[in-house]
């Protein structure tokens, strides 16, 4: 293992710009299998040489960069994903209002009745009925 770790002294390694060119190569080639095309697959080998050559590469400086970019458009995206997957899984207990006037979200727990709901960022206080 020590052949390993002196062979990739130096070189970038993996970041998440890494795994998502190798989920994307491995969405492609899971496609190109259902459809018979044959161009998906030659077409899902160029994420993954891209990934291999990211990892592999010794212009670390270049690779952050890379990354950064690619984070300011993938941290958004996540974190919605994960907003709308919490109000899936509090559907049962809790049900979600908008601040009417800063789009806050705010939880209430569901079977209160009518809930006097002050804002937690704004202050604003409103009325709903659970």
């Amino acid at each position: 293992m020590n052949w390993l770790r002196n062979f990739m002294m130096g070189r970038y390694g993996v970041d998440k710009l890494n795994i998502a060119l190798l989920v994307f190569s491995m969405i492609l080639t899971f496609i190109s299998s259902i459809t018979d095309l044959a161009i998906l697959l030659y077409i899902s080998y160029i994420p993954l040489i891209l990934c291999i050559y990211r990892i592999f590469s010794r212009n670390t400086n270049a690779r952050i960069q890379e990354n950064y970019k690619f984070l300011k458009f993938y941290n958004p995206a996540e974190a919605w994903v994960k907003k709308k997957l919490n109000i899936v899984k509090g559907s049962k207990t809790h049900k979600y209002f908008e601040c009417p006037n800063c789009k806050q979200t705010v939880r209430v727990p569901k079977r209160k009745g009518k809930v006097a709901i002050t804002c937690p960022k704004c202050s604003t206080k409103f009325t709903k009925n659970t």
